[in-house]
Protein backbone atom coordinates (compact mmCIF):
# COMPACT_ATOMS: atom_id res chain seq x y z
CA UNK A 1 0.00 0.00 0.00
CA UNK A 2 1.39 3.38 -1.02
CA UNK A 3 1.93 6.13 1.53
CA UNK A 4 0.09 9.39 1.16
CA UNK A 5 2.39 12.27 0.35
CA UNK A 6 2.54 14.98 3.00
CA UNK A 7 3.74 17.55 0.48
CA UNK A 8 0.68 17.55 -1.73
CA UNK A 9 -0.69 20.84 -2.89
CA UNK A 10 -4.23 21.81 -3.76
CA UNK A 11 -4.84 21.97 -7.50
CA UNK A 12 -8.47 23.04 -7.65
CA UNK A 13 -11.16 23.89 -5.14
CA UNK A 14 -14.65 25.34 -5.38
CA UNK A 15 -14.61 26.32 -1.72
CA UNK A 16 -13.24 29.86 -2.02
CA UNK A 17 -15.40 31.38 -4.70
CA UNK A 18 -14.20 34.33 -6.77
CA UNK A 19 -10.71 35.77 -6.29
CA UNK A 20 -9.60 39.40 -6.52
CA UNK A 21 -7.51 39.95 -9.66
CA UNK A 22 -4.99 42.17 -7.87
CA UNK A 23 -4.29 40.57 -4.49
CA UNK A 24 -5.44 37.01 -5.38
CA UNK A 25 -7.45 36.66 -2.16
CA UNK A 26 -11.08 35.72 -1.76
CA UNK A 27 -13.31 38.56 -2.86
CA UNK A 28 -14.70 39.08 0.65
CA UNK A 29 -11.17 39.13 2.15
CA UNK A 30 -9.71 41.50 -0.44
CA UNK A 31 -7.18 44.00 0.95
CA UNK A 32 -7.02 46.26 -2.08
CA UNK A 33 -9.50 48.74 -0.56
CA UNK A 34 -10.48 51.61 -2.87
CA UNK A 35 -8.02 50.39 -5.50
CA UNK A 36 -10.11 47.22 -5.96
CA UNK A 37 -11.48 46.80 -9.49
CA UNK A 38 -15.10 47.81 -9.88
CA UNK A 39 -15.89 44.81 -12.10
CA UNK A 40 -14.70 41.27 -11.71
CA UNK A 41 -15.32 39.98 -15.24
CA UNK A 42 -13.14 37.61 -17.21
CA UNK A 43 -10.43 40.25 -17.73
CA UNK A 44 -11.16 40.76 -21.43
CA UNK A 45 -12.46 44.19 -22.43
CA UNK A 46 -15.41 44.23 -24.83
CA UNK A 47 -15.58 47.12 -27.31
CA UNK A 48 -18.95 47.78 -28.92
CA UNK A 49 -20.76 50.53 -30.80
CA UNK A 50 -24.05 51.83 -29.42
CA UNK A 51 -26.66 54.23 -30.78
CA UNK A 52 -29.58 53.34 -28.52
CA UNK A 53 -30.99 56.29 -26.60
CA UNK A 54 -28.63 58.81 -28.17
CA UNK A 55 -30.67 60.20 -31.03
CA UNK A 56 -28.94 58.00 -33.61
CA UNK A 57 -25.45 59.17 -32.72
CA UNK A 58 -22.83 56.45 -32.31
CA UNK A 59 -20.83 55.93 -29.14
CA UNK A 60 -18.04 53.42 -28.55
CA UNK A 61 -18.51 51.61 -25.22
CA UNK A 62 -15.65 49.73 -23.55
CA UNK A 63 -16.73 47.42 -20.75
CA UNK A 64 -15.15 44.73 -18.62
CA UNK A 65 -11.83 46.40 -17.81
CA UNK A 66 -10.69 45.16 -14.38
CA UNK A 67 -9.30 48.51 -13.23
CA UNK A 68 -9.78 50.73 -10.20
CA UNK A 69 -11.97 53.80 -10.77
CA UNK A 70 -8.99 56.20 -10.83
CA UNK A 71 -7.11 54.04 -13.34
CA UNK A 72 -10.26 53.78 -15.46
CA UNK A 73 -10.54 57.58 -15.58
CA UNK A 74 -6.90 57.92 -16.58
CA UNK A 75 -7.29 55.34 -19.35
CA UNK A 76 -10.44 57.09 -20.60
CA UNK A 77 -8.56 60.38 -20.79
CA UNK A 78 -5.77 58.73 -22.75
CA UNK A 79 -8.24 57.13 -25.19
CA UNK A 80 -10.10 60.42 -25.69
CA UNK A 81 -6.84 62.20 -26.50
CA UNK A 82 -5.75 59.49 -28.92
CA UNK A 83 -9.10 59.55 -30.77
CA UNK A 84 -9.47 63.35 -30.60
CA UNK A 85 -13.03 63.18 -29.28
CA UNK A 86 -14.93 63.51 -26.02
CA UNK A 87 -16.24 60.83 -23.74
CA UNK A 88 -16.96 59.82 -20.17
CA UNK A 89 -16.75 57.03 -17.60
CA UNK A 90 -20.23 55.83 -16.62
CA UNK A 91 -21.04 52.86 -14.35
CA UNK A 92 -17.60 51.30 -14.79
CA UNK A 93 -17.72 51.58 -18.61
CA UNK A 94 -15.76 53.96 -20.82
CA UNK A 95 -17.81 55.80 -23.43
CA UNK A 96 -16.01 57.46 -26.37
CA UNK A 97 -17.95 59.64 -28.81
CA UNK A 98 -18.25 58.31 -32.36
CA UNK A 99 -17.34 54.96 -33.88
CA UNK A 100 -13.76 54.61 -32.59
CA UNK A 101 -13.62 50.82 -32.15
CA UNK A 102 -10.46 50.26 -34.18
CA UNK A 103 -8.55 53.13 -32.53
CA UNK A 104 -9.59 52.00 -29.05
CA UNK A 105 -8.67 48.38 -29.73
CA UNK A 106 -5.21 49.37 -30.97
CA UNK A 107 -4.64 51.62 -27.95
CA UNK A 108 -5.81 48.98 -25.45
CA UNK A 109 -3.64 46.29 -27.02
CA UNK A 110 -0.65 48.64 -26.91
CA UNK A 111 -1.31 49.18 -23.18
CA UNK A 112 -1.41 45.41 -22.63
CA UNK A 113 -5.16 45.01 -22.03
CA UNK A 114 -6.72 42.02 -23.80
CA UNK A 115 -9.80 43.15 -25.74
CA UNK A 116 -12.36 41.96 -28.28
CA UNK A 117 -14.70 43.72 -30.66
CA UNK A 118 -18.26 42.87 -29.64
CA UNK A 119 -21.53 43.29 -31.46
CA UNK A 120 -22.25 43.45 -35.16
Amino acid sequence: MAKKSTQSRLVFSTDGGELCRQCQRKRMACVCGPARPAQMGDGVARIRRETKGRGGKAVTVIEGLPLAPEALKALAKQLKQRCGVGGAVKEGNIEIQGDQRDNCQAALLAEGHPCKLAGG
